[in-house]
């Protein structure tokens, strides 16, 4: 039975894929209206020529990522992987194919998919960096724990996830970029390109502090042997 203090100290990662999910909410609902509007369906948001007539990448692309963000963000609650191990592994088989059709789809959407309106080549190359940065971290993550290798396998996967959130945080970024330098090619670049790169920041964070909390407990351990 554990302890009334250790209960307390684990309750704030019960809260963690809850705030991961809000993160993406936003863009997790334009993505169904969309997928609404591509099947046939009336919604008030404005048509995009480029998506009706490629359809396909597009669906894709919605689909895989609101599974992999709101199924992935449960993989990082610390009791789950605790209580159910078997579980977060059948689970983590499923989210590498789902992680890797979000990466893929953008890549496609991107390089045979018309320009967006207002988009230039800066955001073209961020999209193909962050895209590709995807799937490297999958198929990183993927041969790490293959080889037995958990910290990186967690490490690579917490980047891959990262990414993946960017448009949750690209929703904060352009919204506050737009309002103090107004709508231009550069800023909506410099905008999406921040949501990506804080998400990849925060995961470095966390990785970091991790590594160091192992490390202090190892020398802790050794001290009072």
């Amino acid at each position: 039975m554990s302890s009334p203090s250790a209960s307390r100290s684990g309750a704030p990662g019960r809260w963690v894929p809850f705030a991961l999910i809000a993160l993406v909410l936003v863009p997790a609902v334009a993505g169904a209206l969309r997928l609404a509007q591509l099947s046939g369906g009336t919604v008030a948001m404005p048509a995009d020529p480029r998506m009706a007539a490629s359809p396909w990448p597009v669906s894709v692309h919605i689909v895989a990522a609101i599974a992999y963000a709101v199924v992935g963000a449960f993989q990082f609650s610390p009791s789950l992987r605790r209580r159910r191990p078997r579980r977060h592994r059948r689970v983590g088989r499923a989210l590498v194919p789902l992680g890797l059709a979000v990466a893929f789809s953008a890549l496609w959407m991107t390089l045979f998919h018309a320009r967006t309106p207002g988009s230039g080549q800066l955001l073209f190359g961020l999209r193909l960096l962050f895209g590709a940065g995807m799937a490297m971290a999958l198929v990183l993550g993927f041969a790490a724990i293959r080889r037995g290798d958990v910290p990186s396998h967690r490490a690579w996967m917490m980047r891959a996830y990262a990414l993946a959130l960017g448009a949750g945080t690209q929703v904060f970024t352009q919204g506050i970029g737009y309002s103090l330098f107004g709508r231009s090619e550069l800023a909506t670049a410099l905008m999406m390109g921040a949501g990506w790169a804080i998400n990849l920041l925060a995961a470095e964070v966390l990785i970091r502090s991790r590594r160091g909390k192992r490390f202090g407990g190892a020398l802790a351990k050794e001290a009072f042997q």
